[in-house]
């Protein structure tokens, strides 16, 4: 395809793009004013918005921005950012990532280098975030497959396809079998090399799990010794696979060393953290989060902000 074909087309997607969205008219009338077929309709439609030339942005409802703000000065915090509850936990999730894309969206500057760890609503808020501006995307932690859902692999994959998005990946899962292993792991130079760049984050995205069978993906993987071990030391949340305490402290435990991923002490390194969570369980977890350093931007729906000002209100 010559770059005159290229221009011609480019032209005929956005203005479809124009009939379609912004005229109201069908596909069977576009394809018929434009002289071309339905089929090749949906397809320019498809492209345009693979390619970021249409962007559909779904916005949940925002509780008041000035309850963020007075949690944010309470927290001393740059900003809290509440969504509002889902019907069910799904529909909470993708209110928390429509907000969670919106954030990152604001915070990513071009030549950053963007640190994003997994979970499902970081999952789901990329495919809400549309082009990113020509950055760097590290991987914080290996994979950990979630039945229903993807993983870190999968995710920084759906980064690699964005135009001016260098990617580099964690070819691990997140959980091995034992120290061993895990050091041997992250000896790995392609995986040596990306936990090394999550020493100069400028951004950084990542889930906080209520440490607990239902509320982190991570408590399911381990034994019921590990669980006991974790929660006797003090832990009540974890990021990312570290597991801290309500002061935002690191719990040292045998399963902290079969992590291969980013550490705390690199995230409270990094300029800006973004931190997301939902539910009432999360919220003490989201507070030993700011405490100790590892977020200083949260994104959470109505219910876990409710708890959160309970919190801050006891004495």
């Amino acid at each position: 395809m010559t770059q005159n074909d290229s221009n011609l087309l480019s032209n005929l997607m956005v203005e479809v793009s124009t009939d379609y969205y912004l005229d109201g008219k069908s596909k069977v009338e576009i394809a018929r004013h434009r002289g071309i077929s339905r089929f090749q309709v949906a397809r320019l439609l498809a492209q345009a918005r693979d390619e970021g030339v249409v962007r559909i942005e779904i916005t949940p409802p925002r509780a008041d921005g000035e309850r963020g703000a007075r949690l944010a000065a309470r927290l001393g915090l740059r900003e809290v950012l509440i969504t509002a509850s889902g019907e069910d936990t799904a529909a909470t999730r993708e209110n928390v990532a429509v907000e969670l894309a919106r954030a990152a969206r604001e915070h990513i500057a071009e030549g950053a280098t963007v640190g994003v760890s997994w979970s499902r609503t970081v999952e789901a808020a990329v495919r809400h975030i549309g082009r990113l501006p020509q950055c760097d995307v590290v991987q914080l932690v290996g994979a950990l497959p979630v039945e229903g859902s993807g993983n870190s692999l999968a995710l920084i994959s759906t980064f690699a396809q964005m135009p001016g998005v260098r990617t580099w990946p964690v070819w691990s899962p997140l959980l091995v079998a034992d120290a061993a292993t895990a050091a041997g792991m992250r000896r790995q130079p392609e995986i040596a090399d990306a936990l090394a760049r999550a020493d100069h984050l400028d951004v950084a995205v990542v889930a906080i799990g209520h440490w607990s069978e239902r509320t982190s993906t991570v408590f399911p993987q381990i034994s019921t010794e590990e669980q006991q071990a974790a929660t006797e030391a003090g832990a009540i949340a974890e990021c990312s696979g570290r597991l801290f305490d309500a002061e935002g402290r690191p719990v040292r435990t045998s399963l902290d060393e079969r992590v291969v991923g980013v550490t705390l002490e690199q995230l409270v390194a990094t300029p800006q953290v973004i931190a997301i969570g939902y539910g009432a369980a999360v919220a003490p977890g989201l507070v030993a989060a700011v405490r100790g350093g590892i977020a200083n931007t949260l994104v959470m729906d109505d219910a876990a902000a409710t708890t959160l000002e309970s919190l801050l209100a006891t004495p």
